[in-house]
């Protein structure tokens, strides 16, 4: 199993949105600026994530986007489904075929751990996330780097502590 940078931004993203998220629509500009991803990139995976269902956005001035579902709801492999995804370690994407059409000697091994992955990240939530004390740390690092004197500065602040 390889993780692409589709799958590893899409849960960057959505925990960036998660940290954020009593701030109001956060705009896309803003994730893209903190985490340092292409703003033309956040756009296609937010496409992706708003059809799998787990953001909503908001149009016009002052507009961004909101989670779609409470943070608790949310698993990390949810949101690497939504982004086309997939936590197969198996060269046959499970079918069985991988050696000319027949199952090889270790497929059962790698189904075993695809399955594994998929319900060790299915177990973890973007609320786990926001509670970790190292991402918190990280997020205000993050935000300090984009603007100290900014008030979002003080709003992330403040919905860090109340979390």
């Amino acid at each position: 199993m390889r993780l692409t940078t589709r799958g590893r931004y899409a849960v960057t993203s959505m925990l960036d949105l998660a940290l954020h998220q009593g701030q109001g629509p956060i705009p896309l500009a803003g994730i893209s600026a903190r985490q340092d991803i292409s703003l033309s990139y956040l756009e296609q995976l937010f496409s992706q994530l708003r059809r799998g269902g787990l953001v909503r956005s908001v149009r016009g001035p002052g507009g961004g986007y909101h989670l779609a579902k409470e943070v608790q709801q949310i698993s990390v492999a949810e949101v690497i489904e939504a982004v086309n995804e997939s936590t197969d370690a198996t060269r046959c994407k499970g079918k069985g075929d991988c050696q000319k059409g027949s199952t090889c000697l270790t497929h059962h091994l790698w189904m075993s751990l695809s399955e594994q992955i998929h319900e060790f990240l299915e177990g973890i939530s973007l609320s786990d996330l926001v509670q970790s004390q190292d991402i918190r740390e990280i997020a205000l690092q993050q935000q300090g780097r984009e603007s100290a004197s900014d008030s979002n500065h003080l709003n992330l602040i403040d919905d860090l502590e109340q979390a």
